[in-house]
């Protein structure tokens, strides 16, 4: 019997980013819907200690079991113990490698079946093997428009300059479809020196980020209009015509996957006996960590702001060496950490969690009222798609400028905690914030406009909503070029 053509096969490419396994695994959700099979390509975790190394890939191939995980066959890593280089480099250089190892998996693939190959921000080399083999290739920016934006604009602005932009400081930078951005939120790398190897790598990234045939990028079209219509100015890179830029969020995940799991974490059990929107969040994501003295100066806010909180406190890094990334960290000692008597004197209004908690059962939940957060982007839109207003305390990477936008008039969405850009944010500071968006009239607006901006995130991902029609152009468009 006929069973009519094989199913089209999308392959996936995260590569080393295991952070930015979660929200492709989403869009594999998205091409699975669409009827496609998909095949996310990994490599080994080039650090077996890593908390978030192969235990969680094997999570996340146990709970989807619709995709294929394949892992290309290990190359020894580099010494990223002892080499001096910075660590993002040497894993470039290991992702250079493994383009062998793709090149052959996807000559596996008959030609008619492949569909396309679609890569994260950071394995623009394997648009190289893409074009070699004359697959359609597309990248996926697993942040938002906006950043996107300023990135693509950014080199550009670096080819002139003889110097770094750090010199600069906080004086406002001009990009299309973004409000001012202040040169020191850039991503910290980019404000070296331009002939930095690390500063011309990330450069080049981005640059390249663009080689594809498309982007697409987790967002949806109400949240960031304006950044997404400045891919389509000329103004925008002169002379260039960009790719099309196709915005197919929110992807976040559902939250209670493995309801079991979520059911049984205590501090879910602890918000069902609050009061609804009456509990603030504090949650710095996976690799974010504060000194000592910092987490001393949140518990005294906290307790001097009355209110009810769920805190998640992790093991302070004590260093900036980046090498720290690829380290596992104890747990955390509580009582080594918090002031004498905190946990006793909050018992009842206060919930700490050591390490880790469901953060999106936790967002979702009715009694969430207000999220602490270090604006890292999925964590943003996991907040967005909970209708919770944020209090944004953005730490490295692309943070500040997804603080930007948040507080923006355009999205409304946070409130900063100025202190950050010190690096310490005061105990008075917190709980003035807090108190804010719990009880003020401002506040009572900030969760409106979170409520608001919810529905838009669900009508987005709804039939005929924006991020639907955004993912069947991208379709499409694949399909034109196949011919």
């Amino acid at each position: 019997m006929d069973n009519g053509p094989a199913k089209q096969t999308v392959v996936l490419y995260p590569g080393g980013g295991v952070g930015h396994v979660g929200p492709m695994t989403e869009l594999a959700k998205v091409f699975l819907d669409h009827g496609h099979d998909v095949t996310m390509v990994l490599i080994e975790p080039p650090i077996k200690s890593t908390d978030s190394g192969a235990g969680f890939i094997e999570r996340v191939a146990a709970s989807n079991p619709s995709i294929t995980f394949h892992v290309l066959p290990s190359i020894p890593p580099p010494d990223f113990a002892s080499s001096p280089k910075h660590p993002f480099l040497l894993m470039l250089e290991l992702m250079r490698l493994y383009n062998e190892k793709l090149e052959s998996f996807l000559r596996s693939i008959p030609r008619e079946r492949l569909h396309s190959l679609v890569i994260d921000m950071f394995c623009t080399q394997a648009i190289d093997v893409a074009t070699k083999l004359g697959v359609p290739v597309y990248t996926f920016f697993a942040s938002g428009a906006g950043v996107l934006a300023v990135l693509t604009q950014l080199p550009a602005l670096l080819a002139g300059r003889q110097s770094g932009l750090k010199e600069l400081g906080d004086t406002p930078l001009e990009f299309l479809g973004v409000p001012p951005m202040p040169a020191s939120h850039l991503i910290r790398e980019l404000l070296e020196d331009p002939e930095d190897e690390l500063c011309k790598t990330m450069v080049n990234i981005w640059k390249r980020n663009t080689d594809t045939q498309g982007v697409l990028v987790n967002t949806f079209y109400s949240l960031e209009s304006r950044a997404l219509q400045a891919f389509r100015d000329p103004l925008c890179v002169p002379g260039e015509v960009l790719p099309p830029v196709y915005s197919v969020g929110p992807l976040v995940g559902k939250g209670g996957a493995d309801k079991e799991e979520a059911e049984r974490h205590e501090c879910v059990a602890w918000l069902d006996a609050q009061p609804e929107r009456s509990v603030v969040f504090l949650c710095w994501g996976s690799k974010g960590s504060l000194s000592e003295e910092q987490i001393k100066e949140i518990a005294a806010g906290l307790e001097k702001s009355g209110q009810r909180f769920l805190w998640v406190v992790r093991t302070p890094a004590g260093t900036d060496d980046p090498k720290r990334y690829l380290e596992k960290r104890p747990e955390p000692d509580l009582d080594a950490l918090l002031p004498e008597g905190f946990l006793e004197r909050t018992k009842g209004r206060g919930f700490v969690v050591k390490s880790w908690a469901p953060q999106v059962d936790v967002l979702m939940h009715p009694a969430t009222g207000a999220f602490v957060t270090h604006c890292g982007w999925n964590s943003t839109l996991e907040a967005i798609v909970a209708g919770v207003p944020m209090l944004c305390w953005p730490l490295g990477a692309e943070q500040k400028m997804n603080k930007v936008l948040m507080v923006d008039e355009s999205m409304s969405i946070g409130v900063e905690l100025e202190g950050y850009n010190t690096g310490f944010v005061k105990a008075e500071e917190i709980e003035a914030k807090v108190k804010l968006v719990l009880e003020s009239g401002e506040g009572r607006e900030l969760r409106e406009r979170a409520a608001e901006l919810k529905k838009e995130a669900e009508a987005a991902m709804e039939d005929g909503g924006s991020s639907r029609m955004a993912f069947l152009q991208f379709l499409s468009d694949v399909k034109n070029l196949r011919g």
